[in-house]
């Protein structure tokens, strides 16, 4: 853990004005190679084969620069939403990058479980946002929407026994309204080795993201 991770020294923006400097982008406008990946506006299947509309609007991180000094919250930074390896699609391994607008959300709720649970809360590398194209995600998961983390230690509990997973699944579903918790087990859909938290296929569009006049071809056809 760097001395940034949880830490504070968060910037908030004058009343009226954004409290983030990254630019908010329409997805359907970037380069195709970003498009191929994020796949904005699309849809996407669960296991289950229920059908989620993916994210359009995305904040564009320059650099990893920009993503350590960031914060989302008062005590979680960028970086820590955006930790991947080569599990991420090629475009997104370097920068810039595009993370769904709801990934201020999660920050906002993992600022209230800190709160409970009274130490550091540590996510894992590749544990939050995950694009559509990531391969640990073959189906549509909150990753994808940036409403998801996996949470492998807090404080110096490492998450990996039944006990401590159920103590932390009970202090989420206290201080974060909404949550969903998958609970302890070996099998799809179950953990054992991390806590992870959603708050489900959200689709955020922030104050001053590039709206247009509507153009059904748009729908169907990205420019």
């Amino acid at each position: 853990m760097t001395e940034r991770e949880n830490g504070g020294n968060g910037q908030y923006g004058a009343l009226g004005t954004s409290s983030l400097s990254l630019r908010i982008v329409d997805g359907r406008r970037l380069e195709k190679k970003f498009r191929d990946v994020l796949r904005p506006g699309g849809v996407l299947s669960d296991a289950q084969g229920q059908a989620h509309a993916l994210p359009r609007y995305f904040y564009e991180v320059p650099s990893w620069d920009v993503a350590m000094k960031l914060q989302l919250s008062e005590h979680f930074a960028l970086w820590e939403f955006i930790h991947t390896d080569v599990h991420e699609a090629e475009p997104l391994r370097t920068f810039p990058r595009y993370v769904p607008c709801a990934i201020t959300l999660m920050a906002l709720g993992l600022e209230q479980f800190r709160d409970a649970v009274g130490s550091y809360v540590h996510i894992a590398a590749n544990g939050g946002y995950r694009s559509p194209a990531h391969t640990l995600s073959p189906h549509a998961t909150p990753h994808a929407w940036g409403t998801a983390v996996n949470i492998y230690k807090i404080g110096d509990t490492m998450l990996d026994e039944r006990e401590a997973l159920e103590h932390y699944a009970a202090l989420a579903y206290q201080s974060m309204p909404g949550v969903y918790v998958r609970p302890f087990g070996k099998t799809q859909g179950f953990t054992d080795d991390h806590l992870h938290l959603d708050f489900g296929y959200v689709i955020a569009v922030p104050r001053g993201a590039p709206f247009e006049t509507y153009n059904p071809k748009v729908d169907v056809e990205p420019l």
